[in-house]
C-alpha cells in the first residue's frame, strides 16, 4: 500500500529539510522524483543539492529527460519521472491526483505551515489521500528541530 507523509515546515525551509530526506531515501536503495512548480526552482534545487554540504553531494539530474533513467534523484517541474522512482516528493505547491500517488511506494508532501494556502492545500490532499485508501502520516518539527510523528 502506498504511504503519504506530510511534512509541516514551521522553522526550516525546503532547502534545509529535503537533502536529509533524500539521503534517507537513497539509504533505502530507492529512487526519488522531486516535483516543484517552476523551472527556475528546479534549477535552484539542482545547484543546492550539489553544494548543500561540503563533504557530500546527492547524485541527481534536473536537465534533459535522457539524463533521468540512470539518476537516483530526478528533479522536475512536471509529472515526468524517467528514473522509475519509488518515492515522490511534492514541494512548493506541486500536486498530483491522490489516485496517481498509488504508483509510488511513498509520497512526501512538504508544505510551509506559515503559508495559509499551502496549509489549505495540504489538508485537501490529506482528505483525498485518505479517501483513496492511502496510508497517511503527519510530521511536524519540535522546538528542537527534530521531526516528530503526530497522532
Amino acid at each position: 500500500m502506498s504511504e503519504v507523509l506530510f511534512y509541516h515546515l514551521e522553522r526550516a525551509s525546503v532547502e534545509d529539510v529535503l537533502p536529509g530526506l533524500l539521503e534517507k531515501t537513497l539509504a533505502r536503495k530507492w529512487r526519488a522524483c522531486v516535483q516543484s512548480v517552476s523551472r527556475e526552482r528546479v534549477e535552484r534545487l539542482d545547484a543546492h543539492l550539489w553544494t548543500y554540504r561540503d563533504e557530500s553531494f546527492l547524485p541527481h539530474a534536473a536537465g534533459a529527460r535522457d539524463d533521468g533513467p540512470d539518476q537516483p534523484i530526478w528533479i522536475t517541474d512536471n509529472e515526468e519521472a524517467p528514473n522509475d522512482p519509488q518515492v515522490l516528493f511534492l514541494i512548493d505547491g506541486a500536486r498530483r491526483d491522490a489516485a496517481a500517488v498509488k504508483d509510488f511506494e511513498r509520497c512526501v508532501l512538504i508544505f510551509d505551515g506559515r503559508d495559509d494556502e499551502a496549509v489549505t492545500d495540504a489538508r485537501a490532499f490529506w482528505k483525498a489521500a485518505n479517501t483513496a485508501g492511502l496510508a497517511t502520516t503527519y510530521w511536524k518539527q519540535s522546538a528542537q528541530g527534530k521531526w516528530e510523528k503526530q497522532t
